[in-house]
């Protein structure tokens, strides 16, 4: 059943399990146990996110309802309490995606800082799923050691090694949420095993990252440690030599998640102020 309001509604991005489109997704959801009360011609009742993720008033809205081959019909709602926050949203499309994915792994590419791993941990639970980090991985197949140090001791053709051979072993399996690295789309061959699942790029606007990762410091970022000068310009002025490389190896992955455009959506100035749940949802 699909729910048109007459007042503008935020529209979210949908995955189709053949081929990954956007197609309109209302935050306006009916309740399943109202099914039996629209049937009898009986006001149904139905939840609306706002921004701020919980209403704390009423609305009276007037929506179209229609499904299959029944007419459409108006229902006026009356006062329609607020019970959805951004977490029941995220639990109902997990739940309504799941039969889709058929325990197909999800693998969230993009550049450093830009919140896979957190967004990863958001997703992985919403779905029932377990999460992997593939640096993490790959620190603990060399020991322990840290990224930054394996950059250093081995260095980055070392890295990439390991960083295909984690991929490879995580591409047998499934029902995995997996963050990879931010340099993990330069290799084809890496490629070949996030095909095997869905790849889903999380973009985010680069001077956004660049505060984000100053302010954190750079020091578990080796491939941030070679200029000198003002921390905010140098990481800028990186970031965008690295994003000239893999920007087109991004684009390979089967849809994009802006964070800007979900920002743009909640009325947000701040790329920043969008919570990793918003980006889950989308």
């Amino acid at each position: 059943m699909e729910a048109n309001v007459s007042q503008g509604l935020q529209l979210g991005t949908w995955m189709n399990p053949q081929k990954l489109v956007r197609k309109p997704s209302s935050s306006l959801q009916f309740l399943h146990k109202y099914e039996e009360q629209r049937r009898d011609n009986r006001p149904g009742s139905c939840r609306l996110r706002t921004n701020k993720g919980k209403l704390h008033r009423t609305l009276m809205l007037k929506v179209t309802c229609s499904s299959e081959n029944v007419p459409a019909s108006v229902l006026d709602s009356g006062s329609i309490p607020a019970l959805f926050d951004e977490s029941q949203i995220l639990k109902n499309k997990s739940e309504e995606i799941k039969p889709c994915l058929n325990g197909r792994c999800i693998y969230l590419v993009g550049m450093m800082g830009s919140g896979k791993t957190t967004v990863g941990k958001v997703l992985s639970e919403a779905l029932g799923y377990s999460f992997h980090d593939c640096d993490t991985l790959i620190e603990q197949a060399v020991g322990g050691t840290s990224v930054a140090e394996i950059f250093k001791l081995h260095g980055e053709s070392f890295f990439r090694d390991n960083e295909t051979e984690v991929l490879h072993k995580l591409s047998l399996m499934h029902r995995l949420v997996v963050s990879t690295g931010g340099g993990a789309v330069v290799r084809p061959i890496n490629w070949r095993h996030m095909q095997k699942g869905i790849s889903v790029w999380l973009d985010v606007p680069l001077e956004a990252l660049a505060r984000r990762i100053t302010a954190v410091g750079t020091g578990s970022r080796p491939l941030l440690h070679h200029d000198y000068g003002d921390p905010y310009s140098k990481t800028m002025k990186r970031l965008s030599a690295l994003y000239e490389e893999r920007g087109e190896a991004y684009a390979n992955a089967n849809a994009r998640v802006s964070v800007e455009n979900i920002a743009a959506k909640l009325g947000y100035q701040d790329v920043c102020s969008v919570a990793p749940t918003a980006i889950a949802i989308e």
